[in-house]
């Protein structure tokens, strides 16, 4: 099993030996160091827009765990029409994303990329505006996750039934938090993994969907908790209440047909999601990280370093001129702050430090550093690395040159 997945591995490789990854290969792990998905969650994280990817992350394990169940009910031998008719007269209507794992024909199962609003009739949307109204009466605040030590506590609104929380206009402006150079280390709201100890029920199904609500889709501030973040959706794809409850069974006919929608309940949501990043967040890190290996704070800090640096060497430059230093040959010495200045200040301007793309390394953090392991990605930063060492070695022979030919005058 190993060595097929080494070998597919490989393959995906030798398929990008010419081009740049694509947004799903990075999402299915198919790529290597710097453009993986590790590095582009880290990407999103130093813009506090990393919520749109863990959305789609815990949604795709949702739709997975979803998979699991209609399997483990095909090889109990009973079919999903004869399990659960109401999701079959679902997806027979509007078709459905698990394809033929439901027993649909081939032609029957596309999925419609309407919104979960949509797809309700006026019964169903009453009974949702109610539960709602009930659960908002009875105070209910369950938290996503539990309280974990060191989490940043970050904003909770406490609105009244008044006040109605300002919303972001972007999926990467979200929930009032800011980008950060420093990239503060915080608990990672990676999807949670449920253990199949047992068969999956529909009541884990129904837990999967309100966490995701919960953690993503509540209003902020709503949850009595710190990893409440709801991100951005158009008005169309909102959920504003979660119409079911884990703590009971459904028994009206409203509830059954309303766990129907539960499997494909956050598709459309997460296909927004999927375009947001793809189209908006997804450019820049490949800029960023296939022609750039430094992070904002790190390049931020070559530039005070140039700064400071050539303003001593100009100082000495102009020191060596005005007391008329002999030998002249002494101002040679000038490429050393010249050479550090430049070096550091041509890193900044393109966001790659020469010296660290030749030992094949990348920042994924400030000063922390890992190999670089995609061979496009590697070529593409060799390249760039060789046109800043020329340009820097232009720049410190001019500089220094100049102020070697400069006669001296003593003042």
């Amino acid at each position: 099993m190993d060595d097929e997945q080494n070998r597919q591995q490989e393959d995906w490789l030798n398929s990008r030996k010419n081009r740049l990854p694509s947004f799903t290969e990075v999402l299915s792990r198919r790529t290597r160091p710097p453009v993986d998905l590790f590095m582009f969650y880290l990407f999103l994280q130093r813009e506090g827009a990393e919520d749109v990817l863990d959305f789609w992350l815990d949604v795709q394990q949702h739709e997975n765990l979803c998979r699991a169940y209609f399997k483990d009910v095909r090889k109990s031998g009973r079919t999903i029409k004869e399990d659960w008719p109401q999701y079959w007269d679902y997806a027979r209507r509007r078709g459905s994303i698990y394809g033929t794992v439901v027993g649909l024909q081939p032609g029957a199962t596309k999925r419609s990329t309407a919104s979960t609003a949509e797809m309700l009739n006026d019964q169903e949307k009453l009974a949702l505006a109610t539960e709602g109204d009930e659960k908002r009466a009875g105070g209910r605040s369950t938290s996503p996750r539990p309280r974990t030590p060191g989490v940043d506590k970050e904003r909770i609104a406490s609105p009244t039934d008044e006040y109605d929380p300002p919303r972001s206009t972007t999926p990467f402006s979200l929930s009032g938090r800011t980008p950060t150079l420093w990239n503060a280390r915080r608990v990672s709201r990676a999807p949670t993994i449920i253990p199949r100890s047992a068969a999956i029920t529909r009541t884990d199904l129904v837990t999967s969907a309100e966490r995701i609500y919960l953690r993503y889709l509540s209003p902020a501030g709503t949850v009595g908790s710190p990893e409440n973040h709801e991100i951005y959706l158009p008005p169309a794809l909102r959920l504003h209440s979660f119409p079911l409850s884990t703590t009971q069974e459904p028994k009206s006919q409203s509830e059954l047909n309303m766990l129907a929608h539960i499997p494909d309940m956050f598709h459309a949501q997460k296909e927004y999601c999927f375009r947001a990043m793809e189209q908006d967040a997804f450019p820049r890190f490949l800029r960023a990280k296939a022609f750039g290996n430094l992070t904002p704070l790190s390049s931020l800090i070559r530039l005070v370093l140039g700064l400071i640096v050539l303003w001593v060497g100009l100082a000495t430059a102009f020191a060596l001129i005005f007391l008329d230093v002999e030998p002249k040959s002494k101002r040679f010495f000038l490429f050393i702050p010249f050479t550090l200045a430049v070096v550091f200040l041509i890193s900044h301007q393109y966001e790659l430090d020469p010296i660290l793309i030749f030992f094949s390394q990348s920042e994924s953090t400030p000063f922390r550093t890992l190999t670089i392991r995609e061979p496009y990605v590697k070529k593409l930063l060799l390249g760039r690395a060789i046109w800043v060492t020329t340009l820097a070695a232009i720049c410190v022979t001019a500089l220094t040159l100049i102020f070697w030919a400069v006669p001296g005058y003593r003042l």
